[in-house]
């Protein structure tokens, strides 16, 4: 009985170490089971964060690629603003600013040739002393206006001491005078005299220009913001200049032209119609396009235009402006300039 119950005792201490290993190993299994379900939850939790970061990178790149675009587009639209100037009809008329309507125009092909004036060599009076004697009395100075009659100078004959008058042939402007009180008057020229109520434009014409240039042709001449129409009368060839000159009679004075005075000049060498011209002064330039401001209202929008051929005051229009349209023709510069000035406080 005794051997039993010391057998019994010892098989029980020697299965509890056992017992409390296979506890501990089936509780360490449970516990390592319990953490492979966690992981799976927290990896999927990791990655459903990590999807919506990402969605939300996209999406944060897409709003700001949107509003760059949209800031993009707005640039572009403020600068497009900028191309027009807002002025009312009381500005526009205190600074002078000018319009005009599109329309066909008349063009002339034209060669341009340059000279001066001189005074018509048929039209200057010398004057002498018809016998010799002393000058007693000298009426006019370099400069004066005569009439014909006029008495310029007395003198005293050497041979009769008789006293005879010298009087002005023509109507004119003593331009030379070498007479004077005590002077002994001989064969000398005592006064000139010009009349320059015509005057001559000598133009000079080059080799490449002579093909274009003839007698009869019409020449425009501009001098002192002054255009004068006259004819070719004569073309003189040259023998030791490298040019002829064109002569032209303008047989009508301007008060602002004077003999030696330089000019231009544009020999009219052909004509021909276009349907749609505007004049050069209205021509500006802006982003490298030329063009001209158009009117609408209180708005001159600058528009660009193609351009064709031209002449002296106007240029042809293929495309950009339509017959009727109202442009600005004089002082376009100021429209131009403020267009600039909000382009650079827009870029500050």
């Amino acid at each position: 009985m005794k051997s039993h119950l010391t057998l019994a005792m010892f098989i029980a201490a020697w299965l509890m170490p056992m017992q409390v290993m296979a506890a501990n190993e089936q509780e360490h299994a449970h516990v390592h089971a319990k953490e492979q379900a966690v992981k799976p939850q927290s990896d999927a939790k990791k990655n459903e964060e990590h999807e919506k970061h990402g969605e939300n990178e996209e999406h944060e790149e897409h709003e700001e690629h949107n509003e760059h675009e949209g800031h993009d587009e707005n640039d572009e639209h403020e600068h497009n603003e900028t191309l027009s100037s807002r002025i009312s009809d009381d500005m526009a008329t205190a600074v002078n600013i000018v319009t005009d309507r599109a329309d066909s125009q008349l063009l002339r092909q034209h060669q341009v040739v340059y000279g001066k004036l001189s005074a018509d060599p048929n039209r200057i009076s010398h004057v002498n002393a018809r016998f010799p004697g002393l000058l007693t009395s000298v009426k006019f100075s370099l400069g004066d206006s005569v009439k014909a009659g006029d008495v310029l100078a007395v003198v005293e004959s050497n041979e009769s001491l008789n006293t005879y008058a010298i009087k002005a042939p023509i109507d004119g402007v003593v331009i030379q005078r070498s007479a004077n009180v005590g002077e002994i008057a001989q064969q000398q020229t005592l006064f000139s005299i010009a009349d320059f109520g015509s005057l001559w434009a000598d133009f000079r014409v080059y080799p490449s220009q002579q093909v274009a240039v003839a007698t009869g042709q019409t020449v425009v001449i501009m001098a002192a913001d002054t255009e004068i129409n006259g004819v070719i009368a004569h073309i003189i060839p040259s023998l030791t200049q490298p040019y002829q000159l064109a002569r032209v009679k303008l047989d009508k004075r301007d008060g602002k032209l004077s003999s030696g005075q330089l000019i231009e000049g544009a020999v009219i060498s052909g004509e021909f119609n276009v349907e749609l011209a505007v004049k050069k002064s209205a021509i500006q330039i802006l982003d490298n396009k030329s063009g001209v401001f158009v009117k609408n209202n209180s708005e001159y929008a600058f528009t660009p235009l193609q351009l064709g051929r031209s002449d002296m005051d106007y240029v042809e229009v293929i495309a950009g402006l339509k017959p009727g349209q109202w442009y600005v023709t004089t002082n376009s510069y100021l429209l131009k300039a403020d267009i600039e000035k909000s382009e650079a406080e827009h870029a500050h």
